[in-house]
């Protein structure tokens, strides 16, 4: 979806000409998988930051054209709404200090997006769903110009035979409502985890990714709160998968866990893309069939949790790398490297342990994990690949976090780097304090006052203290 196209409108003929190129797409891919195309290369990190652009009563503020304009950045992007934007980073080499190079980077263009929104007498929020949002923000008036957001919505509603979506998500509160568009879904801000792997590895990267999925949503929550209702600790979860919902067979859902392992190939994503999903955005391209342009764009209209992307380095070479999704944004950007550290190490080690955990752990606990993390955050039990049940704080400490640190060794991160940064999610899971905990902590002491919870949150956003160290 990061790629924009000409018209937001299609006719029937676009639909079959995306489809034939889609296919001739698909076929190249498989030969290139099958006769080694994709060359070893060395693990490499990056990432996505969503955020909200709040005004001086910390409410949305729909400033994103004359922001950018202003920012001149171009790792700053537009999103879906206009109150929304997208911090991106380079691309990073894991080893040595890579961990931190991540964060210096991200901090120094989060220093200026703040600067630019204070001479604009606004500022940024970094947080899973931003307390103070309300559905009137939330309408078309507020969508980004951006062709590929109006067609976007175009052709959900289409498949959906005009009938408006619905949003039901039963927590602590219960909460039930209908909206005419998608825009529910710029309720919802991400940190996206990028890992470049060897497309040799892709299967077992990628089933490691859902695995880890359940424990990393846990450890980062950070969205209890959707228009004042207390939810699941990470409720931007349902909030996304049902703001896009085209509805028909669960097995076509445009935001989804999956529903089965990849057993041999990461190819098996890009023939489901082919054969199960229909075609949202059917722009027809003037492109040659080995940059994978169609291919690209319907795999960007499939929001899995955990992505498979096929993207091309500066020499043209194709590359794969899996797109984690499952993190929401903040609540610093210390706690942010902190969650993709742990993501990279994990990850790393499941993945090339010589039994694979997929054999140990079947896919039905995998999704089992992940909407219990989502759901009850710090809180959660889960399964794990030895037959035992753990309390995720048990489950950190004993099994995970020793293998964040064996996965980070084995990139050749420094020692002090590994300490500092799986450090973080070390004191986070011992408090029992994320971004959702705090949050209704907060609520819990001073009563249910979005405005004053978003105003203490950026405090302490900005303090340089992580999220676990928070006073309420």
């Amino acid at each position: 979806m990061g790629q924009e196209i000409t018209d937001s409108h299609f006719k029937p003929g676009d639909f079959e000409r995306f489809a034939e190129r889609l296919r001739q797409e698909t076929e190249l891919l498989s030969s290139w998988l099958l006769n080694g195309r994709f060359h070893e290369a060395p693990n490499t990190g990056g990432f996505e930051l969503e955020s909200c652009l709040v005004d001086h009563s910390l409410r949305p503020a729909p400033i994103i054209d004359s922001f950018l304009t202003r920012l001149n950045d171009e790792l700053v992007v537009p999103e879906l709404a206009t109150f929304n934007l997208e911090l991106n980073g380079n691309p990073c080499e894991l080893n040595g200090r890579s961990l931190s190079r991540l964060r210096d980077e991200l901090k120094e263009t989060w220093n200026h997006c703040e600067q630019v929104a204070g001479e604009m007498d606004a500022r940024v929020a970094m947080i899973g769903i931003l307390p103070t949002i309300e559905m009137h923000n939330l309408t078309l008036a507020n969508m980004s110009p951006l062709h590929r957001y109006h067609a976007l919505n175009e052709q959900v509603l289409r498949q959906r035979g005009g009938r408006p979506l619905e949003l039901s998500v039963a927590g602590n509160d219960s909460l039930h409502l209908t909206h005419s568009d998608v825009m529910l879904e710029s309720a919802a801000t991400s940190f996206q985890i990028h890992l470049k792997v060897n497309a040799r590895e892709g299967a077992r990267f990628y089933n490691a990714s859902k695995i880890i999925s359940g424990p990393m949503v846990a450890v980062c929550a950070n969205s209890p709160y959707l228009f004042g209702h207390d939810l699941w600790d990470e409720t931007r979860i349902p909030l996304f998968e049902q703001s896009v919902s085209v509805g028909g067979s669960k097995q076509t859902k445009r935001v989804t866990f999956g529903i089965r392992y990849a057993h041999e190939s990461i190819m098996e994503c890009f023939e489901a893309n082919l054969e199960r999903y229909p075609i949202l955005l059917p722009r027809v391209m003037d492109e040659p069939v080995e940059k994978l342009a169609h291919l690209r764009l319907q795999n960007g209209t499939i929001w899995r949790w955990n992505r498979p992307l096929i993207g091309f380095d500066e020499s043209g070479e194709p590359h794969l790398r899996i797109e984690h999704r499952v993190v929401p944004a903040g609540p610093t950007i210390d706690d942010a490297i902190a969650n993709a550290a742990f993501y990279f190490g994990t990850v790393c080690s499941l993945a090339r342990q010589q039994e694979p955990p997929e054999s140990k752990l079947v896919f039905k606990a995998a999704k089992e994990n992940f909407y219990h993390g989502a759901k009850y955050g710090l809180g959660a039990e889960m399964q794990w690949s030895d037959g035992k049940k753990y309390a995720v704080s048990e489950l950190c400490q004993k099994v995970l976090l020793p293998l964040a640190r064996d996965g980070l060794h084995s990139m050749d991160i420094d020692k002090s780097e590994i300490d500092d940064w799986l450090g973080i999610i070390e004191a986070r899971v011992a408090t029992g304090r994320n971004g959702a905990v705090w949050q209704r902590r907060w609520v819990k002491e001073n009563g249910v006052d979005m405005v004053s919870l978003t105003k203490v949150y950026l405090e302490h956003q900005n303090s340089g203290s992580l999220v676990h160290e928070w006073p309420i």
